[in-house]
């Protein structure tokens, strides 16, 4: 099993394949004119704009879930990984593909908008839809669908409920299938509740939970502020071989960075695009902006608190491609959550293990119950105009199962789990979005022109040339899966 998931990895997450990523985030950043630097302020003023529905949620639920999947094990435990494999360096990298990446979030969620559908009473969408209506291919937007149901509810909460489970043990000594059965006593009682369960708990967990966390990393960075400008050169001269201790390992840095970013921040993963296609608006662009935004808040704000702690702190190892290690500071603590917490600890003395494990708690908690609306909406997906109340039920005890193996397995194997679902997404997402790109940019321009003339915008997708965009074309009046599904 360990042997194939690995070989699996290789592929998925070849050199060649790393490149590829960064091509792409950087090609929409060039075809949107930066949108993330252009539009920072609309996108902030968008974020707390806009109201819920009986069909829909606001666009701040929409990011909440989002960012639900964005800010989880990634931001503690991933960014740790990087620094292990990838060194200081990794992080710009992160850096990097976040930039980049916003612009990737912005084109796939205003693709959700677009080619969103309303179906049982509320709004569904994401790549499988916009796959299917905007492309044509209806077997691709299938196998899309099927691998989000296998990577959602099978691969990877597992590593968010592993990490979850080895804070806690670190720093409560509780048994790690204890806190297993907790998270899936809380879990199944959200989940039962559907998508408007989910979005409530998300609005107000995710900003309290990152509030908390930034808080008290910036409580320890102002207390090692003098050493900020060392730990930047340290990182950028890490990241160009321009340092002698990590010179030798910059395509693992590159690699690790880019990695580690994508399952972070999930810019052209194709989970974000389900949360957005959820929200009331009244032009897909601006929900596709407020993902944008997203990103930011997730790699630019809370992986770099967690870097900046863990690399001011100096509580993490790094290994060279041979296994030997370039840095060996903690030798006793495995990568993983583990350095984190010896960083906060080494600064608050006492504080610093049972924090991380709470904070590692929310976040990843609310990423799988994103995983869980994610996949529940590939299933609607498959399901049209079927009962699936049963296949929604199996969905939940799978998740639920899946979820408490991950608390039991190795860290290794659920990460390893983690990666090649997150591997086989991207990559039917990102074909799918470079085809799908024009209907994107279109929605952008058309919205750019209409706040130059001071309106509000509203979305006409005849009038700027996109078709199967159902549910715009009939005013919210219909229920278009009925017609074009």
């Amino acid at each position: 099993m360990a042997g194939f998931v690995d070989g699996l990895n290789n592929v998925l997450w070849s050199t060649p394949v790393i490149y590829i990523l960064l091509g792409v985030g950087l090609f929409f950043s060039i075809m949107t004119r930066f949108l993330q630097v252009r539009h920072i302020k609309e996108m902030i003023r968008l974020m707390f704009s806009g109201k819920s529905s009986d069909a829909g949620i606001s666009s701040f639920q929409a990011l909440s879930i989002a960012l639900s999947g964005r800010v989880g094990t990634g931001n503690i435990a991933g960014v740790a990984t990087a620094i292990f494999y990838g060194g200081p360096g990794a992080i710009f990298w992160m850096w990097a593909i976040a930039f980049i990446g916003a612009s990737s979030a912005y084109v796939e969620s205003t693709l959700a908008q677009i080619y969103k559908v309303k179906q049982d009473g509320q709004y569904r969408g994401g790549p499988a839809y916009y796959i299917e209506k905007g492309i044509g291919w209806k077997w691709y937007g299938i196998t899309f669908a099927v691998a989000a149901l296998i990577a959602m509810a099978i691969l990877m909460p597992g590593v968010q409920s592993n990490s979850i489970a080895v804070g806690v043990n670190n720093a409560f000594d509780i048994p790690q299938w204890i806190t297993g059965v907790v998270i899936i006593a809380i879990l199944g009682f959200i989940i039962l509740g559907g998508v408007k369960r989910i979005a409530n708990a998300a609005q107000v967990i995710v900003p309290f939970m990152a509030l908390g966390y930034m808080l008290v990393a910036s409580i320890i960075i102002a207390m090692n502020v003098t050493q900020l400008p060392d730990v930047i050169g340290l990182i950028f001269r890490s990241a160009f071989a321009m340092d002698s201790a990590f010179g030798g390992i910059i395509g693992m840095a590159i690699m690790w960075g880019v990695k580690r970013g994508v399952f972070s921040n999930e810019a052209g993963q194709g989970t974000g695009p389900h949360a957005a296609a959820a929200a009331e608006v009244s032009h897909p662009a601006k929900q596709g902006l407020v993902q944008a935004f997203s990103v930011y808040i997730d790699t630019l704000f809370v992986c770099s608190a967690t870097a900046f702690m863990i690399l001011f702190t100096g509580m993490y190892n790094t290994q060279a491609e041979d296994g030997s290690f370039i840095v060996n500071n903690v030798p006793a603590i495995e990568q993983g959550p583990g350095y984190t917490q010896a960083a906060v600890d080494s600064v608050l003395p006492g504080f610093g293990a049972g924090f991380v494990a709470i904070a590692l708690f929310f976040f990843a908690f609310t990423t799988i119950m994103a995983y869980y609306y994610i996949a529940e909406t590939n299933i609607a997906y498959l399901f049209r105009k079927r009962n699936s109340k049963m296949v929604m039920l199996i969905l939940k005890v799978v998740l639920l199962i899946t979820t408490f193996l991950g608390t039991i397995r190795p860290a290794e194997l659920a990460w390893a789990l983690g990666d090649a679902g997150l591997g086989i997404m991207v990559w039917l997402n990102v074909i799918a979005i470079l085809i799908l790109a024009k209907p994107a940019l279109l929605a952008l321009k058309d919205y750019e022109n209409q706040k130059k003339q001071g309106l509000d915008p509203v979305f006409d997708p005849k009038k700027i040339g996109i078709k199967n965009a159902d549910f715009w074309e009939n005013a919210y009046k219909a229920e278009p899966n009925d017609r074009s599904s």
